[in-house]
């Protein structure tokens, strides 16, 4: 199976936004380590699947059945040990659609958003487009550590905030965050009436030492007041295909979202995406579990090759995700000059940290869901140019 991600796929001419959308800009030389989208195959059963739903040459409507519930259903209660219901699922294309649709039906315009910081910008985004007040709470970064400010959360709950976007796992520092801590921040958004919408998209992806939990599991009062979203997208790598699963226990709630997906024109899924979504919750699990180990080869040896290479900048240690949150301000604070130095000198494209905030210049984030050799070039050509401009 290692010889099955070893492979460097050549996703060029694919319209891959990751490889394409840079070749344009930056010619084809560059290595993408940027778009949390991974460049490993998905599972061959997801893929011979996909290939028999092709060859059929018809592709009509198409709607939600049974099988679709079922499969998300005992996912969780498999992987989770989480018995949702149901009647809690509801189908949405993308969790950044469904988070847009719920900040225009269940906030106001100027109603006050909290989100922590850093934070992913398209959900970050999706405050601001909709006309609504983005109120960042910082987390607390302390010996390349991250934690969530408890007090700055509750004064900001306390001058009104009518909704919370938590990303669970964290991206992009990768924080797992643990059942206290989501216990806590729980019981404030139910002491300051506020709807919690999670992002739980890179739950699949939990470190040794560090276990996931799903807020809406902690208690009936906070799942009461929860929305969570979830997508095999990342998990088995299906981000085009388009297919999230919205979690919804309050019956209120989830009719008002169910409303507003009819009112969007939102009902119908594409011809793959519930097909992928069974094969991936259903025959997959093997794959899944090579995957994380493989990721966790990646992850252990970008630590090395950073230790060893790159010194001066420091690796926030992930407890979840594939993606890496790295401190570089050692090597300069000013944003222009990385750049300059990992992606026109580097020939290296990553996500700089002022997508995150404007506070995170000096920061990048970094993806190694893809070929251990195409990782461990792009880190030995960031090396390389590191290693010359200290020279200089």
């Amino acid at each position: 199976m290692k010889a099955y991600f070893d492979e460097a796929v050549n996703r060029f001419h694919t319209n891959s936004a990751k490889w394409d959308g840079m070749a344009l800009e930056y010619g084809q030389d560059v290595i993408p380590l940027s778009v949390a989208d991974m460049d490993l195959r998905a599972p061959q059963n997801l893929i011979d699947k996909l290939a028999n739903m092709a060859c059929h040459g018809v592709y009509g409507y198409t709607e939600l059945y049974q099988p679709y519930y079922d499969a998300v259903q005992h996912w969780f209660g498999r992987k989770y040990n989480w018995p949702i219901e149901t009647e809690w699922i509801v189908f949405c294309p993308r969790i950044v659609q469904a988070v847009s649709l719920i900040i225009q039906n269940f906030t106001d315009k100027g109603d006050n958003v909290l989100t922590f910081t850093p934070s992913y910008m398209p959900i970050t985004n999706a405050v601001t487009v909709n006309h609504r007040t983005l109120v960042e709470s910082p987390l607390i970064y302390k010996n390349y550590h991250y934690e969530i400010d408890f007090e700055d959360i509750e004064e900001k709950m306390k001058e009104g905030v009518k909704l919370l976007l938590l990303c669970s796992p964290h991206n992009p520092t990768g924080r797992v965050w643990t059942r206290e801590e989501l216990m806590r921040l729980g019981e404030l958004c139910v002491r300051y009436n506020v709807l919690i919408v999670s992002d739980d998209i890179h739950a699949d992806f939990i470190h040794e030492g560090h276990h996931h939990t799903f807020i809406a599991e902690l208690s009936h009062q906070i799942a009461d007041q929860t929305i969570i979203c979830t997508s095999p997208a990342k998990t088995f790598n299906l981000a085009s295909l388009e297919i999230a699963n919205i979690i919804i226990p309050n019956q209120r709630y989830r009719q008002h979202f169910k409303e507003t997906l009819i009112q969007a024109g939102i009902h119908n899924p594409t011809f793959f995406a519930v097909p992928a979504l069974e094969a991936a919750y259903t025959a997959c699990d093997e794959w899944l579990e090579n995957v994380r180990d493989y990721i966790g080869g990646n992850i252990a040896f970008a630590m090395s090759f950073f230790k060893e290479q790159l010194p001066g900048l420091n690796i926030i240690e992930p407890e979840g995700t594939y993606l890496l949150w790295i401190d570089c301000r050692n090597w300069s604070f000013n944003e222009s000059d990385l750049k300059h130095f990992i992606l026109e000198e580097a020939k290296v494209n990553v996500s700089f940290g002022s997508s995150f905030g404007k506070a995170y210049e000096g920061f990048i984030r970094v993806n190694v869901a893809t070929s251990r050799v195409l990782l461990k070039e792009g880190l030995r050509r960031i090396a390389h140019v590191y290693h010359v401009d200290k020279i200089k």
